[in-house]
């Protein structure tokens, strides 16, 4: 058995409401959405994976966060209507879809954890989806920390997904013109960034139960390793998923820091390559590793079933 523990959705009622009830420009997203139908129409992504009967995917939103297309108060329906689209999946395809994880309103964070215990206590789901900043504010700011202890009470992970840091874009990519590059230097850094932040405000120390998975393997936070000193190794309390586009390199250093434990199968997927090789290519980067095999299983399926708490 694999799961892929993040693989993401948008499901269909919640992109038509989110395209109407847009403040913005939605012809990326749109755009996105044409060139990896697989995101959004359940029977081409149903198709795919039969071409992998061994694994099961943990479906995570693929259009996070809200507050820079909705208003504050289209927020909690768009939200809904996300996650009950996203349970429905998983219970009618269980065969398919092992969890899903939920879209937070977090304009308003009292809200929001209303929500996240509808979205787990209520519909099942496996946890939530956070990104670096929240009107572009930082995650380890004190007014965030409710989020936090309530996933440390239910024992679940939040999903860390890198977006778009307004500082760091400026800082990094003036004059490099081109979105996927812009992307690709972005991400890790705020990632990595927000790791060492929520480390320092000693996150780890406060809830001692919670489980942050932070996607594309941990951003650069591995491959700084030992330079970037700390008081203590809070940084390898992460976990880190092997969405690399299939580069072997990265995988190691991955594994060389997060460890057989703290390492989770993921092939961002249904976004990166718009098609079904991406996950073929993640699985054979694994396979074909120097990991040895009691720890791959560890990597492709004990792990996550441990942080979902499924009893698989």
């Amino acid at each position: 058995m694999k799961i892929d523990i993040f693989s993401h959705m948008i499901p269909k009622k919640y992109l038509d409401m989110l395209v109407k009830k847009a403040k913005i420009k939605t012809s990326d997203l749109e755009g996105l959405v044409n060139l990896n139908p697989a995101l959004t129409d359940i029977d081409v992504r149903l198709r795919r994976i039969e071409r992998y009967p061994e694994m099961l995917e943990v479906l995570v939103p693929a259009i996070a966060p809200l507050e820079p297309f909705v208003s504050a108060n289209d927020e909690l329906d768009l939200a809904k209507v996300n996650n009950d689209e996203m349970a429905e999946l998983v219970a009618r395809h269980p065969d398919k879809f092992m969890a899903a994880v939920a879209l937070l309103p977090l304009n308003n964070i009292d809200v929001a954890l209303k929500e996240i215990e509808r979205a787990c206590m209520g519909l099942g789901m496996r946890g939530i989806v956070l990104n670096p900043t929240i009107n572009g504010e930082p995650l380890d700011l004190p007014k965030f920390r409710p989020i936090f202890s309530q996933m440390d009470l239910y024992d679940l992970p939040i999903w860390i997904h890198p977006s778009y840091s307004p500082t760091i874009q400026t800082a990094l990519t003036k004059g490099i013109a081109d979105s996927s590059t812009n992307k690709f230097l972005n991400w890790p850094v705020e990632t990595s960034i927000t790791m060492l932040r929520l480390v320092n405000s000693g996150i780890f120390k406060e809830y001692p139960k919670i489980k942050i998975i932070t996607h594309h393997c941990g951003g650069l936070t591995p491959f700084c390793g030992d330079r970037i000193k700390l008081r203590d190794d809070d940084l390898r309390k992460f976990y880190g998923d092997t969405a690399l586009l299939s580069t072997t390199a990265p995988l190691m250093c991955g594994y060389s820091f997060f460890g057989a434990d703290h390492l989770v199968f993921g092939t961002d997927t249904n976004e990166g390559r718009p098609h079904h090789g991406v996950t073929w290519d993640e699985i054979r980067a694994i396979e074909q590793s120097d990991i040895p095999i009691q720890d791959k299983d560890k990597i492709f399926e004990r792990n996550a079933s441990r942080l979902l708490r499924t009893g698989l």
